[in-house]
């Protein structure tokens, strides 16, 4: 009838107690995705290499290659991508040595400063306040560009500076 004990029949019968483990999807290795991003990374340049010889093939590989790096977003590659605001643009304000750009949504209001001549890392800063809140504030060493801020700012004026290289701008309260 049923066997008693751990004769490990592999059964699920009364009595029977032996330990299996659980059925259920095997865990992918952790460096899989790494793995595979370096071979199409390698089937890539393979077909650059052939490419060359033909201009047509070249403009077509490099597109497909720009399609891949996109859809494989910021985990894929090594360096972070650099992120920008949200919205629309509604302001840009020139000065000495960069530019600083506000963009707006229903919401939100966000700003960043971009140098004149990316480079080396100098100080840069940029500030964006709403009318009655507490301003948001960036600042530390940069090449290129410092920020976005971003604030809540639904039916409010806000205000913003900026700052590279000890030479800064603001404005007033303006998006009201």
């Amino acid at each position: 009838m049923y066997g008693h004990g751990t004769s490990g029949g592999g059964t699920d019968m009364p009595g029977d107690t032996t330990a299996r483990p659980c059925p259920g999807p095997v865990p992918a290795h952790p460096r899989a995705s790494a793995v595979r991003a370096s071979a199409v990374r390698a089937r890539l340049r393979r077909r650059l290499a052939r490419a060359r010889a033909h201009p047509v093939a070249y403009a077509l590989v490099l597109a497909l290659a720009a399609g891949l790096l996109v859809l494989a977003g910021p985990g894929a590659g090594g360096a972070g991508a650099v992120s920008v605001c949200q919205g629309r643009p509604t302001r840009t304000v020139s000065f000495a040595t960069g530019e600083l750009r506000l963009y707006r949504t229903r919401h939100y209001a966000c700003a960043l400063v971009l140098a004149k001549r990316p480079g080396a890392p100098r100080p840069m800063r940029v500030t964006l306040q709403p009318r009655g809140g507490r301003a948001a504030v960036v600042g530390g060493r940069w090449g290129r560009q410092a920020g976005p801020v971003t604030v809540h700012a639904l039916n409010r004026c806000v205000r913003a500076s900026a700052t590279v290289s000890g030479r800064s701008v603001s404005t007033g309260w303006i998006l009201c």
